[in-house]
C-alpha cells in the first residue's frame, strides 16, 4: 500500500473516531444535565442540554468533514507518491 493511500484510509479513521466520540459525550453531557439536583428552573437545564447537544454536532460536523478531505489532506501531506 502506498504511503498517500495509508494516510487516506488513517485520516478518515480519525475522522470516524471523532464521530464516534461525538455520541457519548452528547449522552453523559445530557445525563449530567439531567442527574444534577438543583432548586432553579427548568431552563438551565434547558440551556445545559442543548450546550452538550451543540458541542456533540460540532464535533460531527468536524469528523464528517475531516472524513471528506482526507485525500486532500493525504495530498498535502504526500505531494509525490513515489514511495
Amino acid at each position: 500500500m502506498k504511503s498517500k493511500q495509508l494516510a487516506n484510509v488513517l485520516i478518515k479513521m480519525m475522522g470516524l473516531s471523532v464521530c464516534l466520540y461525538a455520541i457519548p459525550s452528547c449522552v453523559s453531557g445530557i445525563i449530567i444535565a439531567v442527574m444534577q439536583p438543583q432548586n432553579s428552573n427548568w431552563g438551565i437545564e434547558v440551556m445545559r442540554i442543548v450546550s452538550y447537544a451543540i458541542g456533540a454536532g460540532v464535533q460531527l460536523a468536524i469528523g464528517i468533514a475531516i472524513i471528506a478531505m482526507s485525500q486532500k489532506i493525504s495530498g498535502w501531506l504526500f505531494k509525490s507518491d513515489d514511495e
